[in-house]
């Protein structure tokens, strides 16, 4: 019997006939599966969910239907699988067949010198009778372990957790008392490991909403903010906008006043050999205390004398993505733009910003719902994406914050909320200028973007 905790999230089923085709629905997204034998459509479906599983850095629940019966199934990020014995299966029911009548007996050979042939292994058993898509390994010969591996290493070490250093389990940790932390400092600890991790490759991750005003620049700022100051350096925000794009407005500005204008004619230059990290400063603003870059546009001129082609966004991700380890694109309104649909074409995790304001909300929920048609790509983005839901108006109460929340909850793999806070209304976002219980929150969300990246 298992014995892992595997939520319900997300819900996935699986079906399979007997002429090797079938589907995966995952969320209410359903994905055909094209195969030419039984078997294979066994092995497609879970490619398909441990991919899933991968993405969610854990193991995930899956009901399979076919014709050898419904199982419900545990499939690992690895590809393991395990039959799910919380819930009940319900094997295809065996249809009775008459014994063959006994053939007539041959004359027995004329005996010959001959050593007799082994017996065939016996075939693997089945976890549970009937189902097909577990089995046990047989068990296999016994093996003598080298001298190395009979041997304890030296440099094996227990893991030790670090004492509390909150609450007043810190308080006396720091008194000399050892006190193992609370489990709200367990999961801030949990968090801050999830955004200090560097990921193979470089991750672009963008923040939309077809609404101005629901948050999308502070989003933006804040998230790199976290990842910035947990993980280190390499970390770029960048004003992706065809109109006034207030990103500049909102962080400090370095000594020159250069925008992405500025670096597009520069850009063959910067992705040649003989370019360096440091010349990009000449370009982006960094932020002394958050330690993130910026690459700016010009909210002074006019959208038809800073126009940027779909061609000028793949060149400054081209740049970006050569320097930085996570780019963070803060975007504009148009979501028929070009430019605005280049920049879904190099994302790898979408974040939905809004505010409790109806308006945001929605304009959010239909932006998930149309790119979810757009294409492959564009659905898997919607159905990973993160949600955002800051409290931007005071007014607004935590009941209001649940309640955009919980809406988006069948849109999106992740909504998490903000509280309002007044370092967040107007001028120059700083992460440390926010409340303890703001900071934290923004905290919360950097690791729910972290889990898709």
């Amino acid at each position: 019997m298992s014995s892992i905790e595997v939520p319900t999230f997300p819900k996935i089923e699986a079906r399979t006939h007997a002429n090797g085709s079938g589907e995966v629905t995952i969320n209410g997204t359903s994905y055909p599966i094209e195969t030419t034998t039984l078997e294979d459509a066994r092995a497609a479906i879970l490619a398909r969910v441990a991919e899933t599983a991968g993405k969610m850095q854990r193991p995930v629940r899956v009901t399979t239907t076919g014709p050898d019966g419904e199982w419900p199934l545990i499939v690992h990020p690895d590809g393991s699988v395990e039959a799910d014995e919380s819930l009940p299966a319900h094997p295809a029911p065996v249809e009775e067949v008459a014994p063959a009548p006994d053939p007539e007996p041959e004359p027995a050979p004329a005996p010959i010198d001959s050593v007799p042939a082994p017996a065939a292994p016996p075939a693997a058993p089945a976890v549970a009778e009937g189902n097909a898509w577990v089995r046990q390994a047989p068990t296999p010969a016994p093996e003598f372990p080298s001298r190395r591996e009979a041997r304890q290493s030296f440099l094996t070490q227990e893991q030790i957790e670090e004492p509390a250093t909150q609450g007043w389990r810190g308080t006396l940790t720091r008194f000399g008392i050892r006190m193992s932390p609370s489990e709200s400092e367990r999961a801030e600890r949990s968090d801050v490991l999830a955004v200090s991790q560097h990921w193979p490759g470089p991750r672009t991750i963008a923040v939309v909403n077809g609404k101005g005003g629901a948050g999308k620049t502070p989003t933006t700022v804040l998230l790199a903010a976290v990842f910035a100051r947990h993980g280190g350096a390499g970390v770029l925000t960048w004003d992706n906008n065809q109109t006034r794009g207030t990103l500049g407005w909102r962080t400090e500005q370095g000594p020159h006043e250069a925008t992405l204008l500025d670096l597009l004619p520069q850009v063959d230059r910067l992705l040649s050999t003989g370019a360096q990290s440091a010349d990009l400063a000449h370009f982006v603003h960094h932020q002394t205390r958050d330690r993130f870059d910026v690459l700016r546009s010009k909210p002074m001129a006019l959208a038809h004398e800073q126009r940027v082609e779909p061609s000028d966004v793949d060149a400054i991700h081209a740049v970006a993505a050569k320097y930085y380890r996570l780019i963070f694109i803060d975007s504009g309104n148009d979501e028929s733009d070009p430019m605005w649909l280049r920049m879904i074409d190099h994302t790898d995790q979408l974040v939905v910003a809004t505010t409790t304001r109806d308006d945001h909300a929605e304009a959010g929920a239909l932006l998930l719902e149309a790119l979810a048609e757009r294409d492959a790509g564009s659905a898997e983005l919607a159905r990973d994406a993160v949600v955002i839901v800051n409290q931007a108006d005071p007014k607004s109460t935590p009941a209001e914050l649940a309640r955009v929340a919980e809406g988006y909850r069948s849109l999106a793999r992740e909504a998490v909320t903000v509280p309002h806070d007044p370092a967040m209304v107007d001028g120059v976002l700083r992460f440390g200028s926010l409340r303890p219980e703001t900071q934290r929150a923004w905290l919360a969300a950097g690791a729910a973007v972290a889990r898709g990246l």
